[in-house]
């Protein structure tokens, strides 16, 4: 596999509908899945485990809305239902039906700038590019 380059706040961002409302400086991200082991009367040890659902929490900073975005009036505590992109060299990470969790706001005169998003998805998929 050959790696062309890192991705930027460029390939970070947020889609609502199919459009890029803002670009994301960085993010992280965890999943984590509630399994549990089932024991048997009688069993010093569990006899199976069983998967539970999986949940996707981000951790977003420094969102910046786009300008076609502010010309539409965006309203990040309104989102809803909305996808986070991420690009990398050899595959798109798409998690999708996402709702926020928190907000934290910082921004200077003229900007519109949310510092952290906290969010949560349903869905996460890897497209191979």
């Amino acid at each position: 596999m050959t790696v062309t380059g890192f991705p930027t706040s460029s390939d970070i961002y947020l889609e609502v509908d199919g459009v890029k409302v803002a670009v994301v400086q960085s993010y992280s991200a965890k999943a984590t899945k509630s399994s549990s082991s089932i024991e048997a009367f009688g069993e010093k040890q569990p006899v199976a485990t069983v998967a539970g659902p999986v949940k996707h929490e981000l951790e977003l900073t420094r969102l910046y809305a786009t300008d076609e975005a502010i010309r539409d009036g965006i309203n990040f505590y309104k989102l809803e239902g909305f996808s986070l992109v991420i690009s990398k060299p050899d595959r798109r990470i798409i998690y999708s039906d996402c709702q926020w969790k928190s907000i934290s706001e910082e921004a200077g005169v003229g900007d519109m700038v949310l510092e952290k998003v906290s969010v949560v998805a349903s869905k996460r998929i890897e497209l191979e590019t």
